[in-house]
């Protein structure tokens, strides 16, 4: 389940509500809190989601319109440990360069390199397009941190081609937040 609230309290609650609702039938194996951090930056201080698709797009990527499953949505999860000493002894450019965009204007950097990770993620360059109603979520616990990924849509062949060629499925080149450079 998906619950995404105004403040954390009514996050709680809503949670709890469907968690009553469905006790009889399932049981909940984990769960994790998320936040917004910063307006909508990632903990690395990243604006994301810049390129998630809005109203009419949105509902024709991210929900099945037709047959049996009409009105209901495919959702991959992920949820990512980041390794920020790692990230951060990074020096601000090659910050910018293992995400393809500047952190000060979030900008994309017209010429990125190939393992930039937003251009392993571009939805608009596959053929056909990858198209996907994402939201990643900033997560802390236990001394660990990250995002909880989640991309919303009508199958899961676009979250999966998008998945292939970050992890260099596609042409062996790996996203560069996979793949850090050494310190």
């Amino acid at each position: 389940m998906f619950v995404r609230e105004q403040s954390a309290s009514d996050c709680f609650d809503t949670s709890r509500k469907i968690d009553a609702a469905l006790v009889a039938d399932f049981t909940l194996a984990e769960e994790v809190g998320t936040f917004v951090y910063r307006g909508g930056h990632d903990l690395s201080g990243y604006e994301d989601g810049t390129e998630n698709p809005q109203g009419d797009h949105a509902r024709q990527v991210g929900i099945v319109a037709g047959g049996s499953l009409q009105g209901s949505s495919f959702a991959a999860v992920q949820q990512w440990v980041h390794d920020f000493p790692r990230f951060q002894a990074l020096s601000g450019q090659q910050r910018d360069e293992v995400i393809g965009r500047l952190l000060d204007s979030n900008d994309e950097i017209a010429d990125a390199h190939a393992s930039a990770h937003v251009r392993r993620s571009a939805q608009e360059t596959f053929n056909p397009d990858a198209f996907m109603v994402r939201r990643s979520m900033p997560w802390s616990e236990r001394g660990q941190h990250g995002l909880l990924f989640v991309g919303f849509g009508e199958s899961l062949d676009r979250f999966e081609r998008v998945l292939s060629r970050m992890v260099g499925l596609e042409d062996g080149i790996v996203d560069g937040c996979s793949g850090l450079p050494d310190r």
